[in-house]
């Protein structure tokens, strides 16, 4: 007989009116996504997902990656992206690069019998329109790495569950992983040659002459710097409703190499965007938003074709937005979102 796969919400009906669907989808996951050996941490905070992803190929050889997304209740669907690149570790004798690009995942969640449980959809580029690659994930309580969120998943129904505590441990995770850049490398490598000190020669002495002070090198801006000096002007406002907002970010000229950086309320979203004929696609859970949001888009460069300008559109639920935005060295475009109750 062909075993049939049960929506996993029918299960917790039948078993107990005490377990939550939040309680069931939070958890270590384990399988492959975009044929990559991946172990995911979900932790649901009412409709909204967080948590680490793991593309790993040995224990010693991985990225972790800080996760956010929602669970739609309507279709039982999962729908999670890389966020930050929070670690990265490279064995010896390692073979790939798991983990390389960030993705996009959506999965349904279903329970094809006893205590199984399973995550099975599409994957791809977090920018890209169609997902190509395939999800499947398997409910474990056996992970193969430690990390922040292990307190929650193992306590989730004894108090950590409590919105303050996930928001409390997602906030440790700001800062994201820099990798070194081969300069660094090579000069950590670099042994270290102690010689002996060469005899002293005695130097005749000289009439001090004037004074002269070398050149003091302008350090470049930093982004958040850019983003503090820089006016903010107003482009449009967008009411937003339901459980995400999908926005793409297109060139809205000729391409010419721009690349921008995105903030949500002062804080740094993404960065080094670059601005292509296709989409680049981000999504922002509603449930995280004020009643109030300012989304800044601070230019990197200016391009070959000065200014940096995008043609932006946003899809809220079955409407759909559109605004042209503009950044220059002296100013940065606003869109204002505004939460519906």
């Amino acid at each position: 007989m062909k075993t049939r796969i049960i929506p996993c919400f029918i299960i917790i009906v039948l078993l107990s009116p005490a377990v939550s669907f939040s309680q069931m989808i939070t958890g270590v996951w384990k399988g492959k996504i975009n044929r990559q050996k991946a172990e995911i941490k979900i932790i649901q905070n009412g409709d909204s997902l967080t948590g680490t992803s793991y593309y790993y190929e040995s224990p010693a050889n991985y990225r972790r990656y800080s996760i956010k997304g929602y669970f739609d209740a309507n279709t039982n669907e999962a729908v999670w992206w890389d966020d930050q690149l929070l670690e990265e570790k490279s064995g010896k004798y390692s073979l790939s690069t798991p983990g390389k690009v960030p993705l996009l995942s959506r999965a349904d969640f279903n329970c094809p019998g006893g205590s199984k449980m399973m995550l099975d959809g599409k994957s791809g580029k977090v920018y890209e329109d169609e997902l190509k690659g395939d999800v499947r994930l398997d409910k474990t309580d056996d992970g193969s790495f430690e990390d922040e969120w292990d307190f929650v998943i193992d306590n989730y129904l004894v108090g950590a569950n409590d919105p303050y505590i996930i928001d409390s441990i997602s906030s440790l995770r700001t800062v994201p992983f820099q990798p070194q850049t081969e300069t660094e490398q090579l000069q950590e490598q670099k042994p270290v040659i102690v010689e002996s000190p060469a005899p002293k020669k005695e130097i005749p002495k000289e009439e001090p002459g004037p004074v002269v002070r070398d050149a003091v090198p302008v350090k470049p801006q930093t982004i958040e710097e850019k983003f503090v000096a820089r006016k903010k002007v107003l482009i449009t406002e967008i009411p937003v409703t339901g459980d995400s907002v999908e926005l793409r970010f297109y060139d809205n000229a000729e391409i010419d190499g721009d690349s921008i950086s995105l903030f949500l309320n002062d804080k740094l979203i993404f960065q080094h965007i670059r601005l292509l004929g296709s989409a680049y696609t981000i999504k922002l859970p509603v449930r995280e938003l004020n009643a109030t949001n300012e989304l800044i888009m601070v230019a990197e460069n200016l391009g070959s074709i000065p200014p940096n300008t995008s043609y932006m559109v946003a899809l809220v639920g079955d409407k759909r937005y559109e605004a042209r935005l503009e950044s220059t060295e002296g100013s940065s475009a606003m869109i204002r979102f505004l939460k519906k109750e």
